[in-house]
């Protein structure tokens, strides 16, 4: 029989102890890993933050200058478009001009101006058909 002392009793109670020893430091490492967890994530996202917040003024800067190049780009087109208006006027008004002052040679001008594109396209015709 085993007495309230025996060396069984003891050694569950040991045993037990340990047990509880062994249970509790697994929480404690536990709790531990996820406190590590825990700041590594905090810390992540904080990183992120910063990174994203450095980013934003670099983005809107950016974005300005992109902007603003699209803006002077514009312009120009505006400002050749223009200027090539203004120049085939300039144009159209010195061919009226000179039509109203010479008028026989502004003639034979067309007239030989036609005759050569006439000869030019029948070439080209043929060129397509041999």
């Amino acid at each position: 029989m085993i007495t309230p002392s025996s060396p069984s009793k003891i050694y569950g109670q040991e045993t037990s102890t340990v047990g509880d020893q062994v249970s509790s430091a697994a929480e404690s490492a536990a709790r531990s890993v996820q406190q590590g967890i825990d700041s590594a994530a905090d810390a992540l996202s904080n990183k992120a933050d910063d990174v994203r917040n450095q980013a934003e003024p670099l983005l809107n800067r950016v974005s300005a200058q992109a902007e603003a190049a699209a803006r002077r780009g514009i312009d120009a087109v505006k400002d050749g478009s223009q200027q090539l208006r203004e120049k085939a006027l300039r144009a159209s008004d010195s061919t009226v001009a000179y039509v109203k002052d010479e008028p026989m040679k502004a003639m034979l001008i067309a007239a030989a101006t036609g005759a050569v594109l006439m000869g030019l396209i029948s070439l080209m015709g043929r060129s397509r058909n041999d």
